[in-house]
């Protein structure tokens, strides 16, 4: 799979990753065929060749797949780095006591000819061991570099790239280890739920140039809230999730109708046409992540409060409801 990419020099990318993947270990016996049929008729494979030809394949988990191919791409490089390094140190040693065993022949009062065969042959298997030691030096620097590009990828696979922002993987990761710690340290702790009021009209009006800038816009504005204890990050479209550590659900409601009033109160312009956007707002819902079984149950019951505040005249900040065993 590295050595694909590697051969037509290939970004090491999370949908490279997979595609390569789903190619060489039978999950997508088609991507297969077209990049086998490629490398015959000698066109070999690019990048944009490569994108074109997995758009439309939906048949993989991107999230499961890529945390797969991460974790065992990192055993493989793990393990690789450990023989290479040992083998490389064997070899070393080896040719240092080859070294000295040369010196010894060379220095031997009789020289005769079985001496100095000798001595030929421990020259030529130095400089073959030499050789092998250089290999694998190369080869420990190429699996450091791809342990970079591994590293690089993992980054990229949780970020957002329009907003900045993690994206819904990460932040599942972040929501399952605030938990823990919350629940061990008796902190509050409360998830959120915001969504863009009538955000296809904008992109309908004015163009998803023009939705794409409400969204940063709003990344940014929720983002000036975050901190140690407040993330923020894009759950996908043009919603945000929320979690805030050390916050009462009236505390959350509080900065989260901070931001909203603020960007109600915000214009925007069409750079394109000069019209006016109009006003932009979103619409919110709140859960007491201990209020419920499971942090998934909170999630639902602050989705819920959103399709609430929706339902209720959108611009505004619901509190989910309590479970009747809670209530």
């Amino acid at each position: 799979m590295a050595s694909f990419l590697l051969a037509y020099e290939l970004d090491v990318t999370p949908n490279n990753l997979i595609a390569a993947h789903g190619a060489f270990s039978g999950a997508n016996p088609g991507l297969a065929r077209q990049i086998a049929q490629r490398i015959a008729a000698g066109l070999g494979i690019t990048q944009q060749w490569l994108d074109e030809a997995t758009a439309a394949d939906e048949t993989v988990d991107k999230h499961d797949g890529i945390e797969l191919l991460m974790t065992k791409l990192e055993t493989t490089l793990e393990n690789f780095s450990k023989n290479t390094t040992a083998a490389r140190s064997e070899a070393s040693d080896y040719g240092n006591q080859l070294e000295q065993h040369v010196a010894e022949l060379v220095q031997v009062q009789e020289t005769g000819h079985i001496i100095s065969s000798l001595a030929d042959l421990a020259k030529a298997m130095l400089e073959r061991t030499r050789h092998l030691e250089a290999d694998m030096r190369r080869s420990e620097d190429e699996a450091k570099l791809l342990r970079r590009n591994l590293e690089k990828a993992k980054r990229d696979a949780e970020i957002d790239h329009l907003t900045g922002l993690p994206n819904r993987r990460a932040f599942e990761t972040v929501l399952e280890r605030e938990h823990k710690e919350a629940r061990a340290a008796l902190d509050p702790l409360v998830v959120a739920f915001c969504d863009i009021d009538h955000f296809k009209a904008v992109n309908d009006t004015h163009g998803h140039d023009a939705g794409d800038r409400v969204i940063r816009l709003i990344a940014e504005m929720l983002a000036g809230i975050s901190d140690d204890n407040c993330h923020v990050a894009r759950h996908g479209g043009e919603e945000f999730v929320m979690l805030f550590r050390s916050a009462t659900l009236s505390e959350a409601k509080t900065r989260l109708d901070d931001v909203r009033e603020k960007l109600s109160e915000r214009r925007m312009i069409n750079r394109k046409t000069d019209e006016p956007f109009g006003q932009i707002t979103f619409s919110a819902g709140i859960a007491d992540v201990f209020d419920f079984p499971d942090p998934r149950a909170a999630l639902k019951a602050a989705d819920e409060a959103l399709y609430a505040a929706k339902q209720g005249g959108r611009n505004q900040v619901r509190i989910a409801d309590k479970p009747a065993q809670a209530a």
